[in-house]
């Protein structure tokens, strides 16, 4: 019959082959979700935008009249700089259109800029033009 000690040696060894196993199963787990969370995360940003476009559309507001106003507010903002891309990321719709809010990313020469545009009256203004960093 094994002694005391061989007993205690075998149920450490167990022990420390649990906790090896178990230490590999977390590094792989891990590199399985930051390999995940970009694919994720574009996934997530595509769905964001494309509420924001389909609330726009079901409040009846004119797309192309966001898109021209976002453009005049950028052109306005940065002269002579052509936009690359332009992006409905947010709408706010509050009692009221005067609350109304649309906001848009824009993109040009690597740079970009947040544009939030408020309603006065059924017009869209800018409201606010922040360069992102």
């Amino acid at each position: 019959m094994p002694g005391v000690d061989t007993v205690l040696i075998v149920i450490l060894a167990l022990l420390g082959l649990f906790l090896v196993v178990a230490a590999l199963g977390a590094v792989v787990a891990t590199r399985r979700n930051r390999a995940g969370a970009a694919a994720f995360s574009a996934s997530l940003t595509a769905v964001d935008r494309q509420l924001a476009a389909a609330t726009a559309t079901d409040h009846g507001w004119e797309r192309s009249t966001l898109d021209a106003a976002a453009r005049d507010a950028f052109a306005e903002h940065r002269p002579g700089v052509a936009l690359d891309q332009l992006e409905l990321i947010q709408i706010v719709d509050e009692p009221g259109t005067d609350s109304d809010l649309a906001v848009f990313r824009a993109t040009a020469a690597g740079a970009r800029t947040r544009l939030t545009l408020g309603r006065r009256s059924g017009a869209w203004y800018a409201k606010a033009v922040v360069d992102e960093r």
